[in-house]
């Protein structure tokens, strides 16, 4: 098996770096996690002693971007066995209370827990740059290819003019732009379900949609 690369440039003039999540990001990664995800809940917060425990069990599969040693993007993964025929399942369920002890080391899908970009740095497709990084992994391994849930974002402020699944329904049929998956869609993710009661976070209405992209892709 070929050696995971441990670190890319993102951009040779600007400073910004995709490398492995090392121990000594994780206090930062916590402060970023709460930056990103602000109405999350607490106890669904990925926390500086989970990425510690995610380092332990998945080393290859944790990533980060940062900005003259600032952390300002990141991405955790898993190898997991999911079924594609039994979908429902939560966050907090999957990656265990944020120990990922659900890693399967066999496992043949890579599973994105999560993934964010500070505010400050959006719009630059430094997202896509996380995902290329994943997407190496998964052909490093001979993986099958990504699987993540994807916050459904702009449902919660629409939430009290339509349902969750006419907000999907309309998504996935090219009439409504997501904040969140419309990005991931274009870089290649297939939808493939929407789960309710995913994760408890008021702006998606608690949805999340299944999503896959293959390895013979490309991002």
């Amino acid at each position: 098996m070929q050696t995971i690369i441990k670190t890319y440039t993102a951009n040779d003039n600007s400073g910004l770096l995709v490398q492995n999540t090392r121990s000594e990001h994780a206090e930062q990664l916590e402060e970023l996690q709460r930056t990103v995800f602000p109405t999350l809940a607490d106890d669904e917060l990925i926390l500086a002693k989970h990425y510690l425990k995610h380092l332990e069990i998945f080393p290859e599969g944790q990533f980060v971007i940062t900005d003259n040693g600032r952390v300002i993007g990141m991405t955790s993964t898993m190898r997991s066995t999911f079924d594609l025929n039994d979908l429902q399942h939560s966050f907090k369920e999957t990656f265990a209370g944020g120990w990922m002890t659900n890693h399967n080391p066999n496992g043949e899908w890579l599973y994105g827990l999560d993934i964010g970009i500070h505010p400050d740095y959006r719009g630059k497709g430094l997202a896509r740059l996380l995902y290329r990084a994943r997407h190496h992994v998964v052909k490093q391994l001979g993986l099958k290819g990504q699987i993540t849930v994807g916050m459904m974002s702009g449902y919660g402020k629409v939430s009290h003019l339509m349902n969750g699944q006419d907000y999907y329904q309309e998504l996935i049929a090219g009439l409504r732009s997501d904040p969140t998956l419309t990005p991931q869609m274009k870089i290649g993710f297939e939808p493939i379900a929407l789960i309710p009661d995913y994760l408890n976070d008021p702006i998606c209405g608690n949805y999340g949609v299944f999503i896959k992209i293959d390895s013979n892709k490309e991002i």
